[in-house]
């Protein structure tokens, strides 16, 4: 069995395809997925199978939220330890954090296609793509008046496509610590 991270995309977000935790969880194990538990409500799942093509988990499982409540729902699946390594790793090592910084790792589902120099700085500093790899940008915010969470994602889907999902950094440390506990 191996342990996985399902990322959804657009889920409880202003209203918009709005979906229980509970109901997720349900779901997921109607797919025969083992020891299935969400965190917050942005639709992150962590479940175990046997199945190991992530590609072919992710279909299935977008047919069943499609099935299920009634609109389609882009799925990023990630290994435990693929999590882990990108935690290992850690891109924002050298990042001042402050009350108005947020870190964020956005999941890809198609290679990149941006022609930005990496690293990338936005020309006030306020935004930063510190790594982009084939599965997962890491960028930074820094919150200004002007500038808020909203304004990175137009970037982002600008720049990596729609097909895109973001979660804060604390988000991933959250779900990893919680699953080692």
């Amino acid at each position: 069995m191996t342990t996985y991270a399902a990322f959804l995309r657009g889920v409880n977000v202003g209203g918009h395809k709005p979906v229980s935790m509970e109901m997720l969880k349900i779901a997921f194990e109607s797919l025969r997925f083992k020891n299935v538990w969400t965190l917050l409500a942005s639709g992150n799942v962590v479940f175990e199978t046997p199945f190991t093509n992530t590609a072919v988990l992710e279909k299935k499982i977008e047919d069943m939220l499609k099935k299920t409540f009634g609109h389609e729902i882009g799925v990023f699946v990630r290994s435990i330890e693929e999590l882990e390594r990108l935690s290992k790793s850690y891109p924002f090592e050298a990042i001042d954090v402050t009350p108005h910084t947020r870190l964020y790792v956005t999941f890809l589902s198609d290679q990149s296609k941006s022609s930005l120099k990496i690293p990338f700085a936005s020309p006030d500093k306020g935004f930063r793509i510190l790594r982009v790899s084939t599965r997962e940008v890491c960028s930074v915010l820094t919150l200004s008046p002007n500038r808020g969470t909203i304004d990175l994602m137009n970037v982002l889907e600008k720049e990596f496509g729609y097909n895109v999902t973001t979660r804060n950094w604390n988000t991933i440390v959250r779900l990893l610590k919680t699953h080692q506990s």
